[in-house]
Parts: structure tokens; C-alpha cells; sequence
């Protein structure tokens, strides 16, 4: 199927530097719109011999990455691999658990997707379906924007050694939160960029199936093990097993840098989380091997030099994993990036409308992701968050087109951008805050004030739908 229409006078070759999920729904998006394009990644294909272990985490699919595969047309090609989550399972230190719904309709779930099955997928339809070339293996190694080359190198045996220079005609930088074409283009001071590396890091970790091959907890649920400065998360997966995360201080006294031991380790996951330690068989082991991964968020001040070389996904905005939100944002970059595609007439205006229109959402996203570290490690488990969640719902029955959660506009509304979610979330949080500063039940919030403050300070929340 191709799509036909957009503005670009000429349909040349495309270069997408970057094969994993973002890069691969682009192709496809920019191969129906009718371009050419061409695909490289420095990785072997991953959908030949098992993928890289222990430095994923488990992909949340909410309603704007849903969005963004319906409107690409690839959605059911990746449906049967998805596990419906209808809240956070928050288990306790004694032993106790219990769920926090996402929403309060049925509609209002998040997906739980391996990362690996998904990439695999979307490969699939941009290969099979697409007729778009992949060449794996090949890595970016230097862009000389000013000169308009690329130079990757061929990383597969028994090829290894062998280089390719690519014209920039352009090259559409999908390679991820450490992007060599964003880092070449910063060293070459053609843009700005920092990498704000959080103070934790994570490591994966294994829950397999029970021994009747049966889920271990519940299977609709992101289970919740909040912890003060560090958590465990585990999310379920089509084989019945869970993926596990621990986030801690990559350094300190509780931290990566002091369990180093087995011993040490297994003293610590049996105190923590007795339930999950009992359910972790090689826990210790994966604790101990597996590598610690990077956390950071990515800023950059622009995204592109001219018309030859723009940045795209996490190679422009990568974003902390605590809002689920890190694929939906970047499926949500490639729908946003071929309208701006079908908009405009040169590539570079087609780069500057689309940073224009992006930039001050991914920076909301980027401040929500890390504030909600917080309240996953901590705050889920305190009395008075559980009150102010249950009088979000509450507010958002009585007030439902003024007063809509900021989890539930972030998760279930991609209508409503990140930029107008983190705005009206700092209302909401202050009134909020302000309700139940009294209160110990929902009996005892004063309701007519509640009115009173939402048609004051929040105006009908369809004025933020687009045209």
C-alpha cells in the first residue's frame, strides 16, 4: 500500500540510522508516503538467534503508541503479543498487596509488550510487507553534516573492517538515547545537547512461570514493590513468565556498587522482597552478572542541521522509563513526523515544523517521567496519595470534561498533548493537595468548593483537542 500525497518536491532516498521499533514504524510510515528508504543498524538481526538479555526493559504500550501503530496500519500485526495491566499492584514490606487502578473504565489499561517481540514485528511488515531494505551490522561510526556524508562501518564476519559512506539526502537519526549522529553533530557544534544522567540505574531480572507453567501473581496487573530510594517492578509476559526490574542508587550504602556478593545480594532481596525473592530462582545470579544499565534523560536545542540530518525518537528526547511513556512518545514522533512530512515542501522545513511542534512536549514528558519515579518508589504507598487518587477519579466523574487525571491524559488520551497534561497536572495536583489537606475519607471532601475551583482554574478540556 502506498500513500500517496505530501509536499517534498523531490522523493529521493531516505537514510534511517537505527532499526529498533521507532526507526522501523518510520520506515514503514515514510515508504507508504512514497520515499525510499533505506535502513541501518549496528545490531545483527534480531529476528535471527536470541536477542541481548538484561539491559531491556519490558515496553508499556498505552493508548498514544496504539494510535500511532492504527494510523501506520500495523497495530494488528503486534496485537496478539500484547497482556492487558489494569493498575499498579503495590506489595508491601509485610506481605500485603493491592491494586491502584489505572482508570475507571474498562478502555483504561496499559500494555505489557517485550521490546524484543515487538521490534521483531514491525521489522516484519517493513521487510515483508514494506519491500524496505535493512542492512544490519552496519554502524554509524561519523556524520559530516557540513560536508553531507555518513560513514558507517560494516561490523559482520566475516565482512568486519569494510566502510560505506552514505549521502546525507537525508539521514533520519533513530539510533537511540546514546546517538552517535547527535553526538557528531553536537561535537561539530551544529547543535546543542546534554545527557542528564539520574543517580540510579536498573537491572533485569527473571520471574519464570510456576511449576504447573501457570502466572506466579497476577497477570493484569504492573506489580509494584515500593521501596523509598529504590523499587522493584515486574511485568508479565506471554510465556507466563515476569520481567523484574530493580531501580536503585547506582551508588551509597544501599546501591549497585555495595551488593556485590552473592551473599550480600540475597540478604538483601529476601529482607526487601520476600515474596519476589521466593519467586526468583537465579535472581542472585542475575543480580550479580547482569550489567547495570543507564538512566538519563536526553535535551537537545535542536534536532536537526538543515535538510540533511535530523534526530528522531531518543536520539532527540530519551526520557526516563517511569511513565511507561518512552516508546508511546516516540511512536508518537514518527505520526507527528510524517504529518509534518506531508505539510511542507523542503526536508529542512518539514525538521523545524516538527521540532517546533514537538520540542515543548517531549521536555512535559521528560518532567513527568522523572517526577513519577518518585511517586512509584514512594509515594504509591502512602495513605494520602491513595486518598488523592481516589478523589482524582471522583472529581473526574463529576467534572469529566474539565477534570481528567494527568496519568489518565498522559496514558489514555492521545488527543490531549504532554505539554497541556503537565500543565493542567500541576493544577490538579495543587487542588488536590488542597481538598484532602482535612480530609481522611472521600466523606469528608467539601465537593461544592471542588466545583467551584475546577470551572475556575480548569476550562473544558475538549478546547485542547486538535482541529
Amino acid at each position: 500500500m502506498t500513500r500517496a500525497g505530501g509536499r517534498l518536491a523531490e522523493r529521493g532516498p531516505v537514510t534511517i540510522v537505527g532499526a529498533g521499533p521507532t526507526g522501523a514504524l518510520l520506515a514503514i510510515l515514510l515508504k507508504r508516503r512514497g520515499f525510499e528508504v533505506i535502513v541501518y543498524d549496528s545490531r545483527p538481526d534480531p529476528r535471527i538467534g536470541p536477542g541481548e538479555s538484561g539491559r531491556s526493559i519490558n515496553l508499556a504500550l498505552a493508548d498514544r503508541g496504539i494510535h500511532a501503530l492504527q494510523s501506520a496500519g500495523v497495530f494488528e500485526s503486534i496485537a496478539g503479543e500484547l497482556l492487558a495491566m489494569r493498575g499498579r499492584m503495590i506489595h508491601q514490606r509485610d506481605g500485603t498487596r493491592s491494586l491502584q487502578p489505572y482508570g475507571q473504565r474498562p478502555s483504561e489499561v496499559i500494555y505489557s509488550i517485550s521490546r524484543e517481540r515487538l521490534n521483531r514485528a514491525l521489522l516484519n511488515v517493513a521487510t515483508d510487507e514494506c519491500g524496505i531494505e535493512v542492512r544490519f551490522q552496519h554502524r554509524l561510526e561519523r556524520l559530516d553534516a557540513a560536508g553531507g556524508t555518513a560513514y558507517l562501518r560494516d561490523v559482520g564476519e566475516p565482512r568486519a573492517g569494510g566502510y560505506l559512506s552514505v549521502a546525507l539526502q537525508p539521514l533520519l537519526a533513530a539510533d537511540g538515547a546514546g546517538s552517535v549522529a547527535r553526538r557528531e553533530l553536537a561535537a561539530a557544534g551544529l547543535i546543542a545537547a546534554r545527557e542528564d544522567a539520574l543517580e540510579h540505574g536498573y537491572k533485569e531480572l527473571t520471574i519464570p512461570a510456576g511449576a504447573h507453567g501457570d502466572f506466579v501473581m497476577e497477570p493484569d496487573a504492573l506489580h509494584v514493590w515500593p521501596r523509598g530510594d529504590f523499587m522493584l517492578i515486574a511485568l508479565p509476559n506471554t510465556d507466563r513468565s515476569f520481567t523484574a526490574t530493580i531501580f536503585m542508587p547506582k551508588r551509597g550504602e544501599v546501591s549497585f556498587d555495595a551488593l556485590r556478593a552473592p551473599a550480600a545480594i540475597e540478604r538483601f532481596l529476601r529482607a526487601q522482597f520476600p515474596d519476589a525473592c521466593g519467586w526468583m530462582p537465579n535472581g542472585v545470579a542475575e543480580f550479580r552478572d547482569r550489567p547495570t544499565g543507564f538512566l538519563g534523560t536526553v535535551y537537545a536545542e535542536r534536532w536537526n542541521h538543515g535538510g540533511r540530518a535530523a534526530l528522531i525518537g531518543d536520539a532527540a528526547h530519551a526520557i526516563v522509563p517511569f511513565h511507561g511513556q518512552g516508546m508511546n512518545c516516540c511512536f508518537e514522533d514518527c505520526i507527528e513526523f510524517d504529518a509534518c512530512v506531508a505539510h511542507e515542501a523542503t526536508w529542512e522545513a518539514a525538521f523545524e515544523r516538527f521540532f517546533a511542534q514537538r520540542k515543548p512536549n517531549t521536555d512535559a514528558i521528560a518532567a513527568m517521567a522523572l517526577e513519577n519515579y518518585h511517586e512509584m518508589r514512594e509515594r504509591v504507598a502512602e495513605p494520602a496519595f491513595h486518598l488523592q487518587q481516589a478523589l482524582a477519579l471522583e472529581l473526574e466523574r463529576r467534572h469529566p470534561q474539565r477534570f481528567i487525571p494527568r496519568y489518565s491524559m498522559v496514558m489514555f488520551h492521545h488527543e490531549i498533548p504532554y505539554r497541556v497534561a503537565y500543565e493542567r497536572g500541576a493544577i490538579q495536583t495543587r487542588l488536590l493537595a488542597d481538598l484532602t489537606v482535612r480530609a481522611a475519607t472521600l466523606a469528608d471532601i467539601d465537593y461544592a468548593r471542588a466545583a467551584f475551583d475546577i470551572e475556575r482554574e480548569l476550562p473544558p478540556i475538549r478546547a485542547y483537542a486538535p482541529a
